[in-house]
């Protein structure tokens, strides 16, 4: 078994290889030994398991990229986009296509746009105009700055979409894991002025017609209690995000956020678009897509819930449609989403 010392020790080729998608540890100076052992802990975690899967991703045919757009001038990776086009749109040169807006997964804390490239490309190959937008991560900001970073890169979208051969009113919104946490509260910013002005927020006025949400962490009450001297370690993939909680909630609870992550609440506040949800019986997010589907459903709102069963000698997991484009269920995955989008255009 692997020491705790080895675990959290990067090689020279593993950081080359993960620095593509992910920060690795050049933002951590400074920071306590626990906030450090949470953060470099998770990213290696994550990026050990997305290591081997990288081989297989691949930019299919036919799909433009404009990649590192700057949607704030001050030199972040973290303010950066990335565009994927069907070429037919370039070639057409029309403004139909509808666009979606991706934000990535990662525990708040592991994670650029590169991570989700593939999954962002196999979109664009199904008709849409894909945005991919970076966010500061844990420990460079909070809960409430990385919304604020995605609702500044909406704006920008915004202020930018005609320039490219897009439709300006067929909006959509995705994200996977905590990129699923922060499109849900973005869709209900963007949704409601007076749930916006309640956070302090200001949205980018793009009134998305409605969202895909991939293994969304959509139950953010079970963190906003977390007294750290009472935490223990269980071995779950959320611990991380638990162990530094307080902290990264803080702003969010004193805007009065606590009162809204209750996601009944949230629901009887917002009259939010259709929304999709995807997960899988060995997702350990699966409970948060079917509390949201059950209240989705008894307040009688619009709504798809995908969750698939493998059968007893395969895993499907946590985000499988982001993370494995080349399964056979992704595929559909994907193809659940375009059908979905397309009926409400």
């Amino acid at each position: 078994m692997m020491s705790k010392d080895a675990e959290m020790t990067v090689t020279d080729e593993e950081r080359e290889l993960l620095e593509g998608w992910t920060e690795v540890d050049g933002d951590l100076e400074g920071c306590s030994p626990d906030m450090v052992r949470a953060v470099l802990g998770s990213r290696l975690t994550f990026g050990r398991m997305d290591a081997p899967r990288s081989r297989h991703w691949q930019v299919p045919e036919g799909v433009d990229c404009l990649n590192d757009i700057a949607y704030v001038d001050d030199g972040l990776r973290a303010h950066k986009l990335d565009l994927y086009l069907p070429h037919d749109a370039l070639l057409r040169n029309g403004r139909v296509t509808p666009v979606y807006i991706d934000i990535h997964g990662g525990g708040f804390m592991y994670g650029y746009k590169e991570l989700n490239r593939n999954f962002c490309t196999h979109l664009a190959k199904r008709g849409f105009a894909v945005f991919s937008v970076n966010y500061r991560l844990i420990p460079s900001t909070d809960f409430m700055g990385q919304l604020s970073d995605v609702l500044t890169a909406l704006t920008w979208i915004k202020h930018h979409l005609d320039e490219y051969p897009v439709s300006p009113d067929r909006i959509f919104l995705t994200g996977d894991s905590a990129g699923g946490t922060l499109a849900l509260y973005t869709l209900a910013v963007e949704s409601d002025d007076q749930f916006a002005q309640r956070l302090g927020l200001k949205p980018a006025g793009l009134r998305p017609r409605g969202a895909a949400l991939v293994s969304g962490l959509l139950d953010l009450t079970p963190y906003l209690s977390v007294n750290p001297e009472d935490f223990h370690p269980t071995g779950s993939p959320t611990d991380a995000l638990t162990m530094v909680a307080p902290s990264f909630f803080r702003s969010f609870v004193q805007a009065g956020g606590d009162q809204v992550a209750d996601l009944t609440t949230m629901v009887d506040m917002v009259h939010l678009p259709p929304v999709f949800l995807n997960t899988s019986a060995d997702d350990f997010l699966q409970g948060d897509a079917l509390k949201m589907a059950e209240i989705l459903c008894r307040k009688g709102r619009d709504f798809e819930l995908h969750d698939l069963r493998p059968n007893r000698l395969q895993t499907l997991g946590h985000v499988y449609p982001v993370a494995m484009t080349w399964l056979e269920e992704s595929r559909q995955a994907l193809d659940q989403i375009h059908d979905f989008s397309y009926d409400l255009i």
